[in-house]
């Protein structure tokens, strides 16, 4: 079926060429057609609307012929503007959303969302908080006067506090078990130890057991404010609807601040250091090495995260073999090092971790660092053009697919113009991928890895991790 379907197309493809008097784009060599049609196709892409409303609130979105539609509300706050006190209060809070507002409350919310046929979901991160619903476009109304209710009127009765609570503390020993999430938990702790980066999102479990109706109010009342929110809609969505809603729904939303009480970003600084948990019962060793990267708004980003395609990922259920085209993973195939590996480039504010994160049996730790530095090193000396053509491919089929769906176009919108002020168009992320080429990956490479102290994070079977002397000095080559 899939040979004869070929056949078709090429028999078409033959009828086209006899009857064009000018050159077909079928003739064009096949890196510029591609290409060609990558970037008309951009070009076209939806645009993205946003107005601001009086209080200070910005609305967006991105309009599309689909039956559903996601609309969400992105927050300018996270455990990054929380300190050792209140630790964990914008996790709590987010929780608290699904447990009722004071106008639906138990279980009611729950109820409502359901017979809509909607998805309700919520997220925290260091920097940003985010709710959501998913539903069908005629129901667009009322999912904003769902998402308006959860945002001015949690509810904060003493009952649901505890019962939270106790649902928290459970979650905290299931997350233990999840080793990637507390190798990255201890990666900022050691890199930006000291400061509000390190903390983690959920906070340490002292604080879960001491956080009063009070402090959440209080948090509440300190970061919910218009200015730093963003309400997001993609899909079957028209934008004057949209902000008619908001006029409607988000006026409540405060815009202003007590004197002297508009809270600012403490400056984290970065530390190269290692942190290491060794558990010899556990099979597996997880290692999560990492320098300081860039901001978000830092253009070396594009540059980078060619740099982390390049190197790429790896999983050992992954076909293949040693004919691989990411040369770490051809290298962790041929000699059986590891489990699976990922680069990684977080971004905050105005820092960031730049680095890669693998899963190894304990017996590979030391080679497995080794050959990774090697191949930081390698792009900081020796990357070539056919290295980064590769992966500016990789990373344009990573931006694209990745925007797959109402939710993640959502997301990218609320989350960017919580960013970087705006959403930057796909064409113009084109544009900057385009004009990365071989020097320039070697000069940001050689910026941001080259001679730079790493931060490290182990967890598992780890006696044979390099000494961190060892380790600092496999981040330079003595031949460079």
């Amino acid at each position: 079926m899939a040979a004869s379907a070929v056949c078709r197309a090429s028999g078409a493809g033959a009828r086209v060429l006899l009857r064009a008097r000018r050159p077909h784009a079928a003739l064009l060599p096949p890196g510029l057609r591609s290409a060609a049609s990558l970037a008309q196709a951009l070009q076209r892409a939806p645009e993205t609307q946003v107005s601001q409303l009086d209080s200070g609130l910005r609305v967006a979105s991105e309009q599309s012929a689909q039956p559903t539609c996601t609309v969400g509300v992105w927050i300018d706050v996270g455990s990054r503007y929380e300190n050792e006190k209140n630790n964990g209060a914008g996790y709590f809070v987010e929780h608290l959303a699904f447990k009722g507002t004071k106008n639906r409350p138990g279980n009611a919310l729950e109820k409502e969302v359901e017979s809509m046929g909607a998805h309700l979901n919520a997220y925290t991160t260091r920097e940003h908080t985010a709710y959501y619903i998913k539903a069908l476009s005629k129901d667009l109304p009322k999912a904003v006067e769902l998402l308006a209710d959860i945002v001015q009127s949690c509810s904060l009765e003493d009952s649901q506090v505890e019962k939270e609570r106790d649902a928290i503390l459970r979650e905290l020993q299931e997350n233990d078990a999840s080793l990637r999430d507390v190798v990255f938990d201890y990666l900022h702790a050691t890199a930006f130890q000291g400061t509000p980066l390190a903390q983690p999102v959920e906070g340490p479990s002292g604080n879960v057991r001491k956080l009063s109706r009070a402090d959440l109010t209080e948090f509440l009342g300190q970061h919910y404010k218009a200015p730093r929110m963003v309400l997001a809609a993609a899909g079957g969505v028209e934008h004057r609807q949209l902000v008619d809603l908001a006029q409607k729904h988000f006026s409540g939303v405060s815009g202003s601040y007590a004197e002297d009480a508009v809270p600012t970003l403490s400056p984290c600084r970065f530390t190269g250091s290692q942190i290491a948990h060794r558990d010899d019962a556990l099979p597996f060793a997880h290692v999560a090495m990492a320098v300081e990267g860039p901001g978000w708004a830092n253009p070396d980003n594009v540059a980078l995260q060619v740099a982390n395609a390049i190197i790429g990922h790896y999983d050992c259920t992954y076909g293949g073999g040693v004919h691989l085209s990411s040369p770490l993973a051809s290298v962790a195939v041929a000699n059986k090092l590891c489990q699976s590996f990922q680069t990684f480039n977080i971004c905050y504010a105005e820092t960031g971790l730049l680095g890669a994160h693998f899963v190894c049996d304990r017996m590979s730790i030391d080679d497995m660092v080794f050959f990774l530095q090697g191949q930081w090193m390698r792009l900081c000396t020796s990357a070539t053009e056919s290295d980064v053509r590769r992966g500016r491919n990789l990373l344009r089929n990573a931006l694209v697919s990745h925007l797959d769906g109402t939710t993640p176009v959502c997301e990218d919108i609320g989350r960017s113009l919580l960013t970087y002020g705006r959403r930057i168009p796909l064409a113009e992320w084109e544009s900057r991928i385009a004009e990365v080429d071989a020097q320039m990956v070697r000069e940001v490479c050689s910026q941001y890895f080259y001679d730079q102290c790493p931060a490290v994070a182990a967890v598992g079977p780890i006696e044979q991790l390099p000494d961190y002397n060892r380790t600092r000095s496999g981040m330079f080559w003595l031949r460079f």
